[in-house]
């Protein structure tokens, strides 16, 4: 079967979004149902965000599961509650949950006092938790011939302009863990791929962040213009639609044009 008779349309997806009940998590949720996608919300804590986001939906397309997705068997259960809930398996995980953190640079730790432990969580929360998903969802995604998997990143990368030093390390290990799965995997038909942004206006992690620093980063983009949550969770639509199916191990930074390279 060629790759192209494989691709799945964005309405007949079952997509599993990790941190799907808040911030940015909740407009990618969104953006998949619009579409006509049944979308999992996976969530930690936010049981009440999680619950009114999949009823907003309906029951018949979403639903909210628990889990830690840094527990290996808390995500091996969230994987056969969705093939228990849609009577399919996942076509397309989107590895979006973020550890606790907060985007206020005036707030963390420069180098003289930031902590490995701050780091391991970092890495638990992105890379960890995203080996997890992809290795629960694998089975099912080889089955299928195809799937998708995207990972959400950071354009710190490219301009560091703040000192998180913990979360941006974690975020460039989970660039290189994309490109060497997308190695690996490309021969299944899965593709993996990351969407990277700045600074959003405004989500549960950023709400802390000043005003100044959101009119700054606007004045510095092409586009006058702090990307929106829902505007960055459109460009994720894109890797899990038809039309990238012949993309991966990319990194597509979504920010206004504040960085260029």
């Amino acid at each position: 079967m060629a790759m192209h008779d494989r691709e799945t349309p964005l309405a007949e997806q079952v997509v599993v979004v990790t941190g799907g009940g808040r911030g940015l998590g909740r407009s990618i949720v969104r953006a998949f149902a619009r579409e006509g996608a049944c979308v999992a919300v996976n969530y930690r804590r936010s049981r009440e965000q999680a619950e009114a986001l999949a009823a907003e939906i309906g029951e018949d397309r979403a639903f909210a599961v628990e889990a830690d997705v840094t527990d290996e068997y808390q995500v091996n259960e969230l994987f056969a509650d969705v093939r228990a809930r849609f009577g399919m398996s996942a076509t397309t995980v989107v590895n979006n949950a973020l550890a606790d953190f907060s985007f206020n640079g005036d707030a963390r730790p420069h180098a003289d006092r930031i902590r490995w432990d701050e780091f391991s969580a970092q890495f638990e929360g992105g890379v960890r938790a995203a080996l997890n998903t992809v290795q629960a969802a694998l089975p099912d995604l080889r089955a299928q011939g195809s799937g998708r998997i995207i990972n959400i990143g950071t354009n710190l990368f490219q301009r560091p302009v703040v000192p998180y030093h913990d979360y941006t390390a974690a975020k460039a290990a989970l660039l290189s863990l994309t490109r060497t799965m997308a190695t690996d995997l490309g021969p299944d038909g899965i593709t993996v791929n990351m969407v990277s942004g700045g600074l959003l206006r405004t989500t549960d992690a950023s709400a802390g962040t000043p005003e100044v620093v959101f009119d700054g980063i606007a004045e510095s983009t092409p586009l006058r213009h702090v990307v929106a949550p829902e505007e960055f969770a459109d460009a994720v639509l894109f890797f899990a639609s038809p039309w990238a199916r012949a993309v991966t191990g990319q990194n597509l930074v979504v920010d206004g044009g504040f960085v260029t390279d």
